[in-house]
């Protein structure tokens, strides 16, 4: 069941940043599949890189429906079965600490995003990717689907908010529960992001298998 607010569809909240030319870009063709992509998690020293594909009917709305991260955790966490239960097609995935490690996060990023799409079940007419920095996405026959990036799209875009939402909960999810396997850094609060428990915790613990080691390096944290 569709929840009522006043906010925009995907689309026309895509006319609304191309403006009138905007059609054009895609040699006038109109999209109406359209998967929104975010990632969260490209910060943290520790945990995998997650990401959310999200395709969203029309008709949707939803007054919380925003930049994940101007959320409450508690809010996300209300949010992500709305999403899950009304979306046309979601999807979530993520990339490892060590791949993370032998690929650099920006690779690690976008692979996720590209896993989330492929686990949509559904081919995206076309793909709102959140900021300046994505890699052409094929799907199932090979060809390549078209896509966008938005700077700051998770705050602009409803599916790009639909889809941050879903990776941010979905890692929080994941820290939460490496928390417990690796007590003592404060995950289940930090999640796992350069805080001052952290590091502190690093110093007096040493590192975890979670841990990206590549990240640490640059800190002189061996």
């Amino acid at each position: 069941m569709t929840v009522p607010s006043n906010g925009k569809s995907t689309s026309e909240a895509l006319r609304e940043i191309l403006g009138p030319e905007g059609e054009s870009l895609f040699g006038g063709v109109l999209y109406s599949i359209i998967a929104g992509c975010d990632e969260a998690g490209r910060g943290p020293l520790a945990g995998p890189v997650f990401a959310g594909a999200v395709i969203l009917p029309e008709d949707f709305r939803h007054p919380w429906l925003a930049d994940s991260k101007q959320l409450t955790r508690s809010r996300r966490e209300q949010m992500r079965p709305i999403i899950e239960q009304n979306a046309i097609a979601w999807g979530v995935a993520s990339v490892s600490a060590e791949e993370i490690d032998e690929i650099n996060i920006l690779n690690a990023s976008i692979k996720a995003m590209h896993l989330a799409i492929a686990r949509l079940g559904v081919v995206p007419e076309l793909i709102l990717a959140d900021g300046n920095r994505f890699k052409p996405c094929f799907g199932p026959d090979g060809k390549e689907i078209p896509y966008m990036t938005v700077v700051k799209g998770d705050a602009k875009i409803p599916a790009i908010s639909a889809a941050s939402i879903l990776a941010k909960t979905y890692r929080d999810e994941y820290m939460t529960a490496m928390a417990e396997k690796y007590p003592g850094y404060g995950w289940e609060r930090n999640m796992a992001y350069p805080t001052k428990e952290h590091y502190e915790a690093i110093a007096t613990l040493g590192i975890t298998p979670e841990h990206r080691r590549s990240f640490l390096k640059k800190l002189n944290i061996k």
